[in-house]
């Protein structure tokens, strides 16, 4: 059990370092190949061919990023898996007269499934909690909305829309 836990914590941190150093490629390690990614706001990601592209082209536009996850609390029941966790992310940008920083907060509500290659995360839903900065830094694409949904655990908690709470 706590290989599982430990291997569950360095799955969810590796996507942190996959994401801010453009290695799209270790998602392969990370993601089932069905994924579905809801990061809120009516917005998600399906198939793992998608969410590679998709964070290529949108990343691509920032100098620099930095997904920190703190908080891990893991649940498992056999070849299926909750991990709860926290993150903050930086994301940096060159803008006319300068560079621009952007911050939020928020967590990752996983569900991971045990393949033959080990844990794989099948759905993540990803909520905001708070942001601050310049908004014109996630600006990276024509057509990207700023208008961004926050969330409250409790308020999602309380909806029953926590996967992890209702394995604990």
């Amino acid at each position: 059990m706590a290989d599982d836990y430990s291997q569950i914590v360095n799955l969810v941190n590796l996507y942190a370092v996959a994401t801010d150093s453009h290695r799209y490629e270790l998602f392969e390690r990370i993601f089932a190949h069905d994924v579905h990614l809801d990061v809120g706001g009516g917005v998600s990601i399906d198939g793992l061919d998608v969410l590679m592209s998709s964070y290529r082209d949108i990343h691509a536009e920032f100098s620099a990023t930095q997904h920190m996850t703190s908080g891990h609390t893991v649940s498992i029941d056999g070849d299926e898996a909750q991990c709860f966790s926290y993150v903050c992310g930086r994301f940096r940008r060159v803008l006319e007269g300068g560079e621009g920083l952007f911050e939020m907060t928020g967590w990752y509500d996983d569900v991971l499934r045990r393949t033959p290659e080990g844990w794989r995360i099948g759905n993540r839903i990803s909520r905001m909690v708070s942001f601050n900065g310049d908004l014109t830094v996630m600006q990276a694409m024509p057509g990207v909305d700023t208008n961004y949904v926050l969330s409250a655990l409790f308020e999602e908690a309380d909806a029953g829309r926590i996967s992890f709470l209702s394995k604990v």
